[in-house]
C-alpha cells in the first residue's frame, strides 16, 4: 500500500487567492487548494470495492476512493469544471492510493487512463484524466512500483452522458472508442492492467474500454476510480 501520511503536505503552504476546493469558503492558508478540514476528510477516505447494479457485461471489479458526495465531490468538480488544475497533483496521489488497493501486492503496473473526447479536452483546458495519470503513476513510482502508463485507445465524439438512461450510456460508450495501439499487448505482457477514470457511475465508460482491450489480447484486472455515483436511471 502507498502511504498515506503526507499527503496534503506534499505542497509546501500558499496563502491562495482561491477559496477552498472542498467547501468552496475562503479560507486561508490553503494547502494544495484544500482548507485543513477538508484535506482532513480526503485524507480519512478509504478506497474499497464498488459495483454498479446492475454491472454491465465487461465490467471488471472496480475500487473507488469513495462516493460522489461532499468534499471528494465538490474537489472533482473544483477540478474538471472551475479550472482548479492546480488540484491534479493531490487528487492523482489520491487516485494511486485507489491503484494500490485495486493491485494488491506491488508489482509491474500498466495504466491505461479512459480517453477524453477532443472537445471534452478544449472544455477542460487539456487532457484532466492524463494529468491524474501522471501524477499517480509518479507517486507509485516513488513508492517503489514498476508502473508505465498506456495510451492505446482515442475517444470518439460522443453525446454528453449527463441526460442519459443506462441502456442509452451503454450504446454510446460501445461506438465511444477505438484501438489505436495494437502493440499494447506487447507493453502490458507481465502486468496488472488497471484501466483509471475519475467517477464511475454506470460502469458503461470502463465496461467498452476493457472490452476494447480484450479484443486486442489485453486482460484488464481492474478498474481504478476517485468516486463511485449513485446511479439514477432515467425512464
Amino acid at each position: 500500500m502507498v502511504a498515506a501520511a503526507g499527503l496534503w503536505d506534499a505542497l509546501t503552504d500558499l496563502v491562495l487567492p482561491a477559496s477552498c476546493a472542498g467547501c468552496r469558503a475562503d479560507r486561508t492558508p490553503l494547502r494544495a487548494g484544500a482548507c485543513a478540514a477538508c484535506a482532513a476528510d480526503l485524507q480519512a477516505l478509504r478506497a474499497g470495492p464498488v459495483r454498479p447494479t446492475p454491472a454491465p457485461p465487461g465490467l471488471p471489479d472496480c475500487v473507488a476512493l469513495g462516493p460522489y458526495a461532499g468534499v471528494l465531490r465538490e474537489s472533482l468538480l473544483s477540478y474538471k469544471e472551475r479550472g482548479r488544475h492546480g488540484l491534479a497533483r493531490p487528487l492523482g496521489r489520491l487516485l494511486a492510493e485507489v491503484v494500490a488497493t485495486a493491485v494488491g501486492p506491488d508489482r509491474p503496473v500498466l495504466l491505461v487512463p479512459v480517453p477524453s473526447t477532443a472537445r471534452a479536452a478544449r472544455a477542460r483546458h487539456g487532457d484532466h484524466l492524463g494529468r491524474l495519470t501522471r501524477h499517480a503513476a509518479r507517486r507509485l513510482r516513488g513508492a517503489g512500483w514498476r508502473v508505465r502508463v498506456a495510451r492505446p485507445v482515442r475517444a470518439l465524439p460522443r453525446p454528453d452522458s449527463a441526460e442519459l438512461t443506462s441502456a442509452q450510456r451503454a450504446r454510446a460508450a460501445g461506438a465511444a472508442f477505438r484501438l489505436r495501439s495494437p502493440s499494447v499487448r506487447a507493453v502490458a505482457a507481465g502486468r496488472r492492467v488497471v484501466v483509471l477514470d475519475d467517477i464511475v457511475t454506470t460502469g458503461a465508460t470502463l465496461a467498452a474500454v476493457t472490452t476494447l482491450l480484450a479484443a486486442a489480447g489485453v486482460r484488464v484486472d481492474a478498474a481504478a476510480v476517485l468516486a463511485a455515483t449513485r446511479k439514477r436511471d432515467r425512464r
